[in-house]
């Protein structure tokens, strides 16, 4: 078998899967842009982190299921649009097409002007949770990717730790691999209570696992 016909059998492969995921399904049944959200719905469900009246910041939010499943949480009668009891801000270096209600800004959170962007949004009110689904582009060699990682989850406790109120959380997606004991010890240095959290909509051969730290230290 030549490599174009392996790529397209990978591919075709790939789409029957895609097509036929149940979180796929059920994401465009109930209108989100992505099975992402799932994730974060069970998440959320698992800890109750999300309620109504919150500042929530959506870190690498493109392209809006994060947001979407806020925004439906934060409304008083879980709608996608209308009223809205709380503030959503929403970050990445993608383009996201807008969402009602939900302030977005684009750029990338490890450059300093977009991060006054987002300090600036906030105006020093304390934020209630923050969610991260920030992923760098990965290169396949383990040790390079571990560092990138790291660094955006080093970032995001940062930003945490400087904002969140006292009871506040922090949700960061995080891959098993090089640095990730060095991980969890940076959550538990700054937060009262840790917990990995891998959601059953995340597939089965990815990497990635959610950490989630609860009350800052």
């Amino acid at each position: 078998m030549n490599t174009k016909t392996k790529s397209k059998k990978v591919n075709k492969n790939w789409l029957h899967a895609h097509i036929n995921d149940p979180y796929v399904q059920a994401a465009q049944k109930d209108g989100y842009r992505a099975r992402a959200a799932y994730k974060l719905k069970e998440i959320d469900e698992t800890f109750k982190l999300i309620r109504p009246g919150q500042i929530v910041v959506d870190l690498g939010c493109a392209p809006g299921a994060w947001s979407q499943y806020l925004r439906r949480r934060l409304s008083p009668t879980g709608a996608a649009a209308g009223e809205l009891n709380g503030t959503i801000i929403s970050l990445d270096l993608l383009p996201m097409e807008p969402i009602e209600g939900v302030h977005y800004i684009q750029g990338d959170f490890r450059d300093e002007s977009v991060l006054t962007q987002l300090e600036d949004v906030v105006q020093g009110r304390p934020v209630d949770v923050v969610v991260s689904d920030m992923a760098p582009n990965l290169s396949g060699h383990s040790t390079t990717d571990g560092a990138r990682v790291a660094h955006l989850i080093e970032l995001a406790v940062d930003f945490a730790t400087r904002h969140l109120r006292p009871e506040g959380a922090l949700v960061t997606k995080v891959f098993h691999g090089p640095g990730y004991d060095e991980l969890v010890k940076l959550f538990r240095e700054h937060f009262k209570v840790v917990k990995p959290l891998k959601p059953k909509s995340s597939r089965d051969k990815s990497a990635e696992t959610f950490l989630i730290g609860i009350g800052l230290k």
